[in-house]
């Protein structure tokens, strides 16, 4: 059974829909994609209405049919413009580093739905017991907005300390590192450009 995220996220793609379509478009009855496929009407109907997710192999046998690659189920739709939507519900959150101690911060991907990003933008938490970060570099710029608590961010050996509405954009490309300041957690959004 897969989780009630995993589901919205599957379901974001329409592949059913794109399946029907296809169907439609060459105008074959589901039996007869049942044919070519050797996949169940059935099993092609809960596809198409979004009851089923297929397997791969799956797919590929549908994309085999319609002549299309596996990329035609993926890729978002050219005719509309792109919006995605996280809830926050959905976001995953987690550490920096992925290790067994305390991490120095905690992030959440914005727009982990949208391919071909631009930018990447995250929510960023470094709790009361976070340690320093490790210095990284990444990308060519980054934009830090500090919504509560307050954060030091070293870059290149220059620290500058922001507090809570505090913004700071920088070359992303030199190593930097983040530590919270104070006794609290800090919470902020960042912004990565690649």
């Amino acid at each position: 059974m897969l989780s009630e995220t995993l589901t919205n996220e599957l379901q974001r793609y329409a592949i059913g829909p794109r399946i029907r379509a296809l169907r439609l478009k060459k105008k074959l009855g589901l039996v007869q994609l049942g044919a070519h496929t050797g996949l169940s009407p059935a099993m092609l109907s809960k596809i198409e209405r979004g009851q089923l997710f297929p397997t791969l192999p799956t797919l590929v046998r549908i994309a085999m049919v319609f002549g299309v690659g596996l990329d035609h189920f993926f890729a978002p739709d050219k005719d509309r413009p792109l919006v995605a939507v996280v809830r926050k519900g959905e976001r995953i959150r987690l550490p920096v580093p992925a290790s067994d101690g305390p991490p120095a911060w905690l992030f959440e991907s914005l727009d982990y739905p949208v391919a071909d990003r631009r930018m990447e933008a995250f929510y960023a938490e470094f709790p009361a017991d976070a340690p320093p970060s490790e210095p990284h570099r990444h990308g060519s710029a980054e934009f830090i907005y500090v919504l509560s608590g307050r954060l030091a961010v070293d870059v290149d050996g220059e620290e500058n300390v922001l507090h809570a509405g505090d913004a700071m954009y920088f070359d992303s490309s030199v190593p930097h590192s983040y530590r919270r300041e104070g006794a609290v957690a800090c919470k902020a959004l960042v912004v990565t450009a690649p």
